[in-house]
């Protein structure tokens, strides 16, 4: 349709007979005409410049300004301007020259009545031509902003087509490629096999079923999968999802993604790993817990019950009528006497086992306690280094701080050989530090990997629970370090400290992941 039956019309003409013919014919036809005339390069060249036209009817040769020069000034200031040269003769061999030169057409003045078809196609085309590159523009558009999603996502955007020959070709593949598989988006538009060659053996047959179920059933087609890109050491999990569509001619072409899927399936077999620790040490604990109670159920039969058993033997005499000398009582008494002060003493050893007492001075006291009791039944040295006397923890930290000493300590008498042991107890900005340091034969990785290392995991886990590290390392014949670092507060930490390791101190931030790390690491 055309704009508004409205023209803006640059003439090049010097007849103001000719332009007024022009006009009249151009209002027949319902045209409302603005219009300039010119008829000199300089004025050309101001038209052009100053407002905006539809179209241009040129005389062919005017004194000043030739239809070559109109074309080449229209081409070189609006080339999207159509040229449509008016004229009262015009040869061939001009027809053909200006037509090559530019010009939208040609009429004689004679032969006016091709004037208005000439103009209705010339607005049509330039319509469509404007409609083109606004098209154009809107796609380019898209293609960027396509390109600008597809190259920030975290994986490979493609179109993938089987066709009817169940022949296999990738349409489109993203920038993305090139990281995740080690093939650029070229090779595998080239050579599509690529990409199942990376597949390993056991998952390629599955990817295949699942591409298969997918083209017949046209539901989504979901796959993960290890991949080993050429000359990578390290298998990548992939996760591919993509959705199908029938094609006109048979085919099927599935949009999808794929991503690297390594970190996740790494964190979800150590989750099942650690979760597989967890319940093993939770057997073994309970099983441990049914083994204490059964000793101290035990040692309350043995020990308590025989004695209190004696002292009722010892009694039965005091309630007879039998005339006994006073020696025969003092020496009952005595026996007596003698088995209760046993029963005290095995009361007290067991309620120590249980919790010493100790544990109400402090935590430094009993240490140097626990210390000083393991110096005297295993003859190894056991000296203790504390920042202060006291160190003011609440109760249930002491006890936790206490249980992992001694099951250092126990774990050094069973398998460390060593001879001397340094204990170190600081108290930091609102950390406790605990530092064992033994000089035995050594803790290995391969020791601190043993299914039934129980008592290791147990400390770690106790660690973890206080929201705390747990790290332990040792050198063969050289002496194992176990460190625990324990906040006194449970809502966070707040200092940096450093810990030790094998060949150089590493910085470590109580709590933070990278420390965690490294104690499950060690």
């Amino acid at each position: 349709m055309i704009r508004n039956l409205t023209l803006r019309v640059l003439m090049i003409e010097s007849s103001d007979e000719d332009v007024n013919r022009i006009l009249e014919i151009l209002a027949e036809s319902d045209f409302q005409t603005d219009y300039v005339c010119v008829d000199t390069k300089k004025g050309l060249e101001d038209a052009l410049q100053t407002q905006t036209w539809d179209m241009i009817l040129s005389e062919n040769n005017l004194p000043q300004l030739t239809a070559i020069q109109v074309i080449e000034t229209a081409k070189k200031n609006k080339p999207d301007i159509p040229v449509i040269v008016v004229s009262n003769q015009i040869s061939d061999e001009a027809v053909e020259f200006l037509m090559g030169l530019g010009a939208y057409d040609l009429l004689t003045k004679t032969n006016l009545a091709r004037l208005v078809p000439v103009i209705r196609r010339s607005i049509s085309e330039s319509e469509n031509y404007q409609r083109f590159i606004s098209t154009q523009t809107a796609l380019q558009k898209s293609e960027e902003l396509f390109q600008a999603i597809t190259s920030n996502l975290p994986g490979v955007v493609f179109q993938f087509q089987v066709d009817a020959n169940h022949q296999a070709s990738f349409l489109y593949v993203s920038d993305a490629s090139e990281t995740l598989l080690g093939l650029s988006p070229s090779m595998l538009i080239s050579n599509p096999g690529l990409f199942p060659e990376l597949i390993l053996t056991d998952d390629r047959v599955y990817y295949d079923q699942l591409m298969m179920i997918s083209a017949k059933q046209l539901s989504t087609w979901n796959w993960e999968g290890c991949i080993q890109v050429k000359g990578d050491s390290d298998i990548k999990w992939i996760s591919l999802r993509a959705t199908p569509r029938k094609m006109p001619d048979g085919a099927t072409l599935w949009d999808g993604i794929m991503i690297n899927i390594t970190r996740n399936k790494l964190a979800e077999r150590e989750i099942a790993r650690s979760r597989e620790q967890l319940a093993e040490l939770s057997s073994y604990l309970q099983k441990v817990k049914e083994q204490e109670r059964a000793r101290i159920a035990r040692e309350i039969h043995d020990d308590i019950g025989g004695t209190l058993t004696a002292i009722k033997c010892e009694l039965f005499p005091f309630f007879d009528s039998a005339a006994r000398p006073i020696e025969f009582y003092q020496q009952k008494a005595k026996s007596i006497e003698s088995l209760v002060d046993r029963v005290i003493d095995s009361t007290r050893r067991i309620s120590l086992d249980l919790r010493p007492g100790i544990l109400d001075c402090g935590i430094v006291a009993a240490v140097q306690w626990q210390a000083k009791e393991f110096s005297n039944r295993t003859g190894i040295v056991c000296r203790v280094s504390c920042s202060s006397d006291e160190i003011s923890i609440d109760s249930d930290l002491s006890i936790a701080i206490f249980r992992i000493f001694q099951e250092t300590l126990t774990n050094i008498s069973k398998h460390a050989s060593a001879t001397h042991i340094q204990v170190k107890l600081v108290e930091l900005d609102q950390m406790v530090l605990l530092e064992v340091i033994d000089n035995g034969r050594g803790i290995t990785d391969l020791d601190m990997g043993k299914h039934e290392s129980y008592g290791i995991r147990g400390m770690r886990e106790r660690c973890q629970q206080l929201k705390g590290n747990f790290h332990i390392m040792g050198e063969t014949g050289k002496g194992t370090k176990v460190t625990i670092l324990i906040p006194t507060e449970n809502f966070g930490y707040h200092s940096e400290y450093m810990i030790e390791s094998k060949n150089e101190s590493e910085l470590i931030q109580p709590g933070t992941s990278k420390a965690r790390k490294r104690a499950v690491k060690h």
